[in-house]
């Protein structure tokens, strides 16, 4: 993985954002299922080493400057999920006082109602796969949800300081950046 400097480099030279190098044989639409590292239930096959999520929160500070994204594979599709749903984590951890505030406002925002892959109010419905049938949108859903409360948790223990139990200036100063230009929650959420 690059160091922080080569992030910084790549964003001044205009280079392109950072894609997954995950691959999958599974796909729910056109969105890759991508094994996690997870200790929440859902369709995920189950890994002990790095995941999408890993990958989302390594690039995120680099990745969420872009305004266009070019998708390379299904686990991109992935990838840009769960970078979106990193930015709605932060926007909620922002008003967090301490970890453990965080880790109740991280379920209850991962449990809440989010439209997935050809619902209207999806916003990338013109690069996602809407579901084939009413089995593989149950699935997509479980996953989506997988996904969201497995990132809200890893996210805030990286976002809060150890010593001091609030959350990192370094995280909380993206709080405004939107990945190519989207949110996952409709405006007013």
């Amino acid at each position: 993985m690059p160091r922080p400097t080569q992030i910084l480099d790549t964003r001044r030279r205009g280079d392109q954002a950072y894609h997954s190098s995950l691959q999958s044989t599974l796909s729910l639409g056109n969105m890759a299922l991508v094994p996690l590292r997870t200790q929440f239930k859902g369709p995920a096959p189950k890994t002990g080493e790095s995941d999408i999520i890993d990958e989302a929160m390594h690039f995120f500070k680099a990745n969420v400057f872009f305004k266009n994204y070019e998708i390379k594979s299904e686990a991109d599709r992935t990838l840009i999920y769960v970078t979106l749903y990193i930015s709605e984590c932060l926007k909620k951890l922002q008003k967090c006082t301490s970890k453990n505030n965080g880790q109740k406002e991280m379920h209850t925002l991962a449990l809440g109602k989010w439209p997935i892959p050809g619902e209207a109010g999806f916003p990338l419905n013109a690069l996602y796969g809407k579901p084939k049938d009413r089995q593989e949108e149950d699935s997509m859903q479980q996953y989506l949800l997988q996904l969201r409360q497995e990132t809200g948790m890893r996210l805030c223990e990286k976002v809060f300081d150890p010593n001091t139990d609030q959350p990192s200036k370094w995280w909380m100063c993206f709080v405004k950046r939107k990945f190519m230009d989207k949110s996952l929650s409709a405006p007013g959420m």
